[in-house]
């Protein structure tokens, strides 16, 4: 993947740049101070992934993906954890707090190349076959994933895809949130937060406006708050107590 690396400070550029060299999936196309001269380079070069920093002279970083259209994949690298909210409204890939450690600085990286292969699969390909009772397919990379349905936790959507989390690991697909949200069945799973779809047996527990599901906290929305206490909770409460007078 080619990508770049923008931001004003010369020992942080000096930095990346080593970082970028030691991946073997990464090629070096161009380093800018910022990015007015970041413009120039999608001219020249098809650019896959830009580091980019946020506080910089002329134009920072957020103003920069206001306007951008179509950007490429977009990694923030900087010492502001205040941005981190407004970058990922902005659907960037990664976020990474300076000081950047190499074991960091590879997860995002690895993350973008996982979602340029998605990208670059064959058109015509369908990401996820019909499901059947019990499981469904997904297109991961260049293979085929299956996936349970009773293994799955939770599903978070990202820019263009989205993470299935099952009791196996993790998988990636080019699928849209709603499309598959209208393939699972409405009594096994909720939509808790618009990126987020949770499998109800699952849940461990709900505390404020988070749902807990094994070590993972999942954000609750307030649009989605009453839906999930009144399916998840009350429901479950309510079926008890029916059960107990029936009994």
């Amino acid at each position: 993947m080619n990508c770049v690396i923008v931001d004003d400070e010369p020992l942080a550029r000096e930095g990346l740049a080593n970082y970028v060299r030691e991946v073997d999936f990464l090629n070096l196309t161009g380093v800018c101070e910022n990015p007015l001269e970041l413009l120039p380079l999608f001219d020249k070069n098809t650019i896959d992934l830009v580091f980019l920093d946020i506080q910089m002279p002329k134009m920072n970083g957020i103003e920069f993906l206001k306007i951008m259209q179509k950007p490429p994949m977009v990694v923030i690298t900087t010492a502001y954890p205040s941005y981190a909210l407004e970058g990922f409204q902005l659907n960037v890939l990664d976020y990474l707090l300076k000081p950047i450690t190499f074991e960091r600085f590879f997860k995002a990286a690895s993350k973008a190349r996982d979602y340029h292969r998605l990208l670059m699969k064959p058109a015509g390909e369908t990401s996820i076959s019909p499901p059947n009772d019990d499981y469904f397919f997904i297109k991961c990379g260049n293979k085929y994933e299956k996936i349970p349905f009773e293994d799955i936790l939770y599903v978070e959507g990202m820019q263009n895809y989205i993470n299935i989390y099952t009791a196996k690991g993790k998988f990636m697909t080019i699928l849209s949130l709603k499309n598959l949200e209208e393939n699972l069945d409405q009594r096994a799973f909720i939509r808790v937060h618009k990126s987020y779809i949770v499998a109800i047996s699952k849940i461990d527990s709900i505390e404020g406006n988070e749902i807990f599901i094994r070590d993972q906290c999942i954000p609750i929305s307030r649009n989605y708050r009453q839906q999930v206490i009144d399916q998840v909770v009350n429901k479950k409460l309510w079926d008890n107590v029916k059960k107990r007078i029936s009994n």
